[in-house]
């Protein structure tokens, strides 16, 4: 239950990033909000990972989550504004959460596991170095931000197909992240159904304010209709699929790096971008300009390849 709580956070991220892109139908926004969308899901995949070493109903685990949903909250509230005024609120949360978790993790298995607990000095190592690049681009000028925060991102993703070497520390093996199957699989389910959830919610808030007439009930069970089929493609089969093969894998590690941690990152920026489409479509049934039409188009698609 204090994973589903810490979870709630990230249905306002969530919200915020649907809510930034449709402000402004853009190549660079859209740029932007990839970035940032990326940041979120890496906060939130790390401590899936960490929630799958840790037991979340210990006092200590607990007030850890508690400190990260704080912090959760001030990177969400900023997620508007990060390319603004509120850039170091963003970067300063997103740094203290990666580097605060994996400390505290440093501490919670000192004295059970010195494998993971090296697995962490490493991934601390590259913690710090992304951040510092996250903090020069929160105090840099918005205008050259984005190049220093997708330095900072591009280090934060590589980390883990790095296997985090550290020169005097060594790297890890895939065999080092010994992952519960099926915990992996149900929070990564978990987040998908908080993408639909906000999906929904846009739909149901958007129409509840709209004329009632034929084009906007029939752009209405669209959207509806959409989300349940996104449902029903990840949840009928994939996900018991997904789960199958990664509870029984050899390497459960290169499978949760692979299919959970990168590829689940496609499948959710797809249904955030078709809740953008729904609001539009709901707004304006009759017309849209080239942008709305890619997103539209492009969010689907998207679901769909990562789906696939």
């Amino acid at each position: 239950m204090v994973e589903l709580f810490f979870d709630l956070v990230f249905v306002f991220a969530v919200t915020q990033l649907s809510h930034t892109l449709l402000a402004e139908l853009t190549l660079d926004n859209l740029l932007r909000v990839a970035l940032l969308f990326m940041a979120v899901w890496w906060v939130w995949m790390y401590t899936a990972w960490t929630t799958n070493w840790l037991d979340p109903e210990r006092l200590p685990v607990r007030v850890c989550l508690f400190l990260l949903i704080v912090a959760g909250l001030f990177l969400s509230v900023s997620i508007p504004h990060s390319f603004a005024e509120r850039g170091i609120v963003f970067a300063g949360a997103y740094a203290a959460m990666q580097i605060g978790r994996t400390l505290f993790v440093l501490w919670a298995v000192r004295r059970e596991s010195e494998r993971l607990a090296q697995t962490f000095r490493r991934i601390a190592v590259w913690f710090v170095l992304s951040g510092v690049f996250w903090i020069v681009g929160a105090l840099a000028d918005p205008a050259v931000r984005l190049a220093w925060w997708t330095l900072a991102l591009g280090i934060d993703l590589l980390a883990p197909w790095a296997l985090f070497v550290v020169p005097g520390l060594g790297r890890s093996a895939v065999t080092d992240w010994n992952v519960d199957g099926g915990h992996m699989a149900e929070r990564c389910a978990l987040f998908v159904i908080i993408a639909l959830g906000e999906s929904l919610l846009v739909t149901g808030a958007t129409f509840a304010e709209l004329t009632w007439d034929a084009p906007t009930l029939i752009a209405f069970f669209s959207a509806v209709l959409g989300s349940i089929m996104m449902w029903w493609i990840y949840f009928d089969t994939g996900a018991e699929r997904g789960h199958h093969r990664l509870a029984h894998a050899n390497d459960p590690g290169r499978t949760a790096r692979s299919a959970y941690t990168y590829v689940h990152i496609v499948i959710v920026a797809g249904v955030i971008v078709c809740a953008v489409a729904d609001e539009i479509v709901l707004v304006h049934p009759a017309h849209g300009s080239d942008a709305a039409f890619m997103a539209i188009l492009g969010g689907p698609a998207c679901y769909l390849a990562g789906a696939a």
